[in-house]
């Protein structure tokens, strides 16, 4: 038994270190998500910001306009759990008032209009890309909370996994 002491120590200091190494890397995962989300709030917002000026700037058909205008509005005005049903429907609202690639390339040869539609392009671009990432980070911090030590020794605290966000994120081909 007195052979096993000297093997004691050092295991247990291993095993605090990957212990203390899991939680922090399950705390900046958190930080992660966190700020993912904050920049794909961001981005959401501006998309329908985007939105509601190119419905303003009477550029589309009344309709279209007005289909938009409802649909960024809901977008804004949506609490947490309507939020992803709000943007999808946003998103194939933009689908369906862009559908026209003639149309579009109409309003971006046009000086005015041009800077809009390019700025609803880079808008839905972000917003798609922000969703990527933010379910990238929540899926990597997921699979973390899964792990048995980290379950076992609750190194995630009362901290619940992240959520994914599932949204419809797709805009018009006609904006690529």
């Amino acid at each position: 038994m007195e052979w096993l002491l000297p093997f004691v120590g050092p295991a247990l200091v291993l095993g605090a270190l990957v212990l203390s190494w899991m939680a922090g890397r399950l705390d900046r995962l958190h930080h992660r998500v966190e700020k993912a989300s904050a920049v794909l709030d961001a981005a959401l917002f501006h998309r329908s910001g985007t939105v509601v000026e190119i419905a303003s700037a009477k550029i589309l058909d009344p309709a279209a306009s007005l289909l938009l205008l409802d649909a960024a509005h809901r977008a804004r005005a949506s609490t947490d759990e309507e939020r992803e049903p709000a943007e999808s429907d946003l998103s194939r609202a933009l689908l369906a008032a862009l559908a026209d690639a003639d149309q579009v390339r109409r309003l971006r040869a046009d000086p005015s209009h041009g800077v809009l539609i390019e700025e609803l392009s880079d808008a839905c671009r972000t917003v798609e890309l922000s969703r990527r990432f933010h379910n990238d980070v929540a899926a990597a911090a997921r699979e973390l909370h899964g792990r048995v030590l980290v379950r076992w020794f609750r190194l995630s605290g009362h901290a619940a996994p992240p959520r994914m966000v599932e949204l419809d994120d797709s805009w018009p081909p006609a904006l690529s």
